[in-house]
């Protein structure tokens, strides 16, 4: 895995914040085009409606989702710091969520009255509204208290470990770094065998 590819499986709001890794020595920006944005929207198919992921995005659709984006960084580095969050982050996020609420749309489905979420508005309103739905859900959880951000001081991917002891935002990013660079440091000093 490169570090242009984005990194997923984490909590969507983590997901979001780790489409800027750093690359080079400087932040890369996964979801810098509106094609960007839409293969990132299709990895994370089974969390964003399909509504959403049926349209195309356009220039226009980017700037509501960095924003939410930024904000939401903002606030989990600020906890991760035990300080407090920007009050212009969390106004941020609160605004992004009620310029596209979710509501629920009625129907008949022949045998029984359904109701799915939808959202109205421009498709850039609409996905940042359901991604700062995502950062509140995970900035209100008492997991929130868990994340951590990759050992790696190269790298400035967040994660939410299943386990205790992970330290590594990937085992196939950075831990395969981590191990490649043990490995050269213990053949490095050992001494050479005389033959």
């Amino acid at each position: 895995m490169s570090d242009s590819e984005a990194l997923t499986g984490e909590p969507l709001a983590l997901d979001l914040v780790n489409t800027r890794p750093v690359e080079d020595g400087a932040r890369k920006d996964l979801l810098g085009t509106p094609h960007q944005l839409a293969a990132w929207l299709a990895l994370q198919a089974d969390r964003v409606p399909r509504d959403i992921r049926a349209e195309t995005p356009d220039g226009s659709d980017l700037a509501p989702v960095h924003a939410v984006r930024e904000h939401t960084e903002a606030v989990v580095r600020a906890l991760l710091d035990g300080t407090a969050p920007p009050g212009s982050a969390l106004r941020g996020l609160t605004e992004a969520q009620r310029a596209a609420p979710p509501v629920r749309e009625l129907t008949w489905d022949g045998t029984a009255v359904t109701a799915a979420a939808h959202r109205a508005g421009p498709l850039g309103a609409r996905i940042a509204a359901l991604l700062a739905e995502a950062a509140a859900d995970l900035l209100t959880d008492s997991a929130m208290s868990k994340v951590k951000e990759c050992a790696s001081g190269e790298c400035v991917m967040l994660f939410l470990p299943s386990h205790p002891r992970r330290r590594w935002c990937s085992p196939t990013r950075c831990g395969n770094r981590a191990r490649v660079a043990r490995y050269y440091q213990r053949h490095k000093t050992a001494p050479a065998a005389d033959g």
